[in-house]
């Protein structure tokens, strides 16, 4: 009802926990594959219920991370938004590790053209979201059309280091 929170999943989801991600989250960040994304839907609609999603992409093309690539980011747009039991709402990025937030910015302006790009060719009636940016960089995300952010260290402090 109103005045809900809403739960979203930031990190990598892996296919045998969608189940569970269908059920508990009201939005994922991290769908980097049209199995993930099918998985996804297929337990929204038995769940009776319809998920948001947003593609994860792999902005900086680094090996050691998840996301599709940007070159491959148009066919996963295709795929995932005709999909029944999920709603594609979105791009997520995070740039290279020990970016600052100027060298950060040429990403965000890759992530909000590859948007663009997928509206524009039809792949998707809308976008609206682009989540980008973290504690060190979220000022210059939002110049480059973040809607959504991600501050944790700027509300909660560092982590504790690990024991």
């Amino acid at each position: 009802g109103a005045g809900a929170a809403t739960w979203h999943l930031v990190g990598h989801l892996q296919r045998n926990k969608a189940k569970a991600a269908a059920q508990i989250f009201d939005v994922v960040h991290s769908v980097d594959s049209a199995p993930l994304a099918e998985d996804l839907a297929r337990r929204a609609a038995a769940a009776g219920r319809t998920l948001d999603v947003l593609i994860e992409v792999n902005i900086g093309g680094e090996p050691q991370k998840f996301g599709v690539l940007p070159e491959d980011t148009a066919d996963l747009v295709a795929a995932v938004s005709r999909l029944d039991g999920i709603r594609l709402c979105g791009l997520m990025a995070i740039p290279p590790m020990g970016t600052t937030a100027e060298e950060a910015r040429p990403f965000f302006q890759a992530l909000r053209v590859l948007r663009d790009d997928a509206v524009a060719r039809g792949a998707v009636r809308e976008m609206p979201e682009l989540s980008m940016g973290m504690t060190d960089d979220f000022e210059v995300a939002i110049e480059e059309g973040a809607t959504i952010v991600r501050v944790g260290r700027a509300i909660f402090g560092e982590r504790p280091a690990p024991r």
